[in-house]
């Protein structure tokens, strides 16, 4: 048995950066892991600054990425990481998460997975070489009533599914804040740093993993509409997408970073023949089930009807409000439960291995890939998903 916290080393998440420390909390919650070294910006001084700020040893703060890993696979195996995660730009996930897996350390990684589908597929083939686990932060698959959601769909509790609806806007760039310096919308509505999309990139990719996550089904075609409505921006703030689903099921994907007065509302309906469900970010703790034969039904998290998936994700008694924070954590207690019962040679509970892993984030690459070709296509035809 290993009686010790899992060792996380960190490309980017300076001090500087608003999601490395959300990854930080995340991964610290549950006492299963520990801050050993990293490389916290592309700016050598701010990477200094940021470990001396988590009070790491100098020896273990670098300058570089490729110095980290390049120094890091040289410690005894009782001093080294485990485990790395990546929270840089998209155009920086590829290369330091093969140069993990190349050195035998596991990675956790911010979505959208990659800059491009092609490197997605690399990736994909890098992790299967090597046997190695790779995480990835859709966040919202974290909650547990999406948990209880997804368990119910597979229960067959709403029959065959028909119709999915998956929105999520958001306001913050109702303006070109990019020129305000605002650093997190300028690399995001920069093609060389968020690639090929903006919106659909950074939350469509989120709302089109939670249809498939918990329905799920698999989509295989798509038509779209792709907008810029702030003048001189460079990538969309604005689309949607008619989804086929592999069952026969449509879709229809909303995504918008120019809704004025949003905050972060991600918001799902499924419908089968036999019900339907609804499920609100902003509301996290209810799930709402529907039924043509019987009144509503409002799910609540903590309960003990909840399914095994749910409670496996649920740490406070009902009533006592979890979000986003908690959401994160159970992605990164699940993996790391995964890499301990690997490194242990034991068996990953089932529960343990319900995390979003490079699968997910090949799909979410294919996703951008085809609603860029066909949001920008003013035919509007079909168009199958990238292969």
């Amino acid at each position: 048995m290993i009686n010790r916290k899992l060792r996380m080393g960190m490309v980017g998440g300076g001090s500087d950066a608003f999601i490395g420390a959300i990854h930080r909390l995340a991964a610290f919650m549950d006492g299963q892991i520990e801050l050993a070294c990293g490389c916290f910006s592309s700016n050598p001084e701010v990477s200094v600054s940021s470990g001396k700020a988590y009070f790491l040893p100098d020896n273990r703060v670098y300058k570089t990425y490729r110095e980290m890993f390049e120094q890091e696979v040289k410690l005894p195996a009782h001093e080294r990481m485990d485990f790395v995660t990546i929270v840089t730009p998209n155009y920086a996930h590829f290369e330091p998460a093969m140069m993990a897996l190349d050195r035998g350390f596991h990675v956790v990684i911010d979505k959208p997975v990659t800059f491009t589908l092609e490197e997605a597929k690399k990736l994909k083939d890098k992790v299967r070489e090597t046997g190695l686990i790779l995480a990835l932060t859709h966040t919202y698959s974290g909650y547990p009533a999406v948990k209880e959601a997804r368990e119910r769909v597979k229960r067959g509790e709403l029959g065959e599914i028909r119709k999915i609806y998956v929105e999520y806007p958001q306001g913050w760039l109702s303006a070109k804040v990019e020129d305000k310096g605002n650093a997190q919308a300028a690399w995001r509505t920069d093609p060389k740093r968020s690639g090929k999309a903006g919106c659909m990139g950074d939350i469509g990719t989120h709302a089109f993993h939670l249809a498939e996550y918990i329905s799920g089904l698999k989509a295989t075609e798509l038509c779209a509409e792709l907008n810029i409505f702030v003048s001189g921006r460079l990538l969309d703030d604005d689309g949607a997408a008619l989804l086929r689903f592999n069952n026969g099921a449509r879709g229809v994907l909303m995504a918008t970073q120019v809704a004025a007065g949003e905050e972060n509302a991600i918001k799902i309906r499924i419908y089968g023949n036999k019900g339907g469900l609804e499920w609100a970010q902003q509301e996290p703790n209810t799930l709402w089930l529907k039924w043509t034969d019987r009144p509503v039904e409002m799910i609540r998290t903590g309960q003990g009807y909840m399914g095994v998936a749910a409670k496996h994700n649920t740490r406070t008694p009902a009533g006592h409000p979890e979000g986003y924070l908690e959401a994160f954590a159970n992605i990164y207690r699940n993996f790391s439960l995964t890499v301990r019962a690997k490194l242990e040679g034991r068996t990953p509970q089932s529960e343990w291995l319900d995390f979003p892993t490079i699968e997910d984030g090949v799909r979410g690459m294919q996703f951008i890939e085809t609603v860029v070709q066909a949001g920008y296509d003013d035919t509007k035809k079909w168009i199958p998903f990238a292969d």
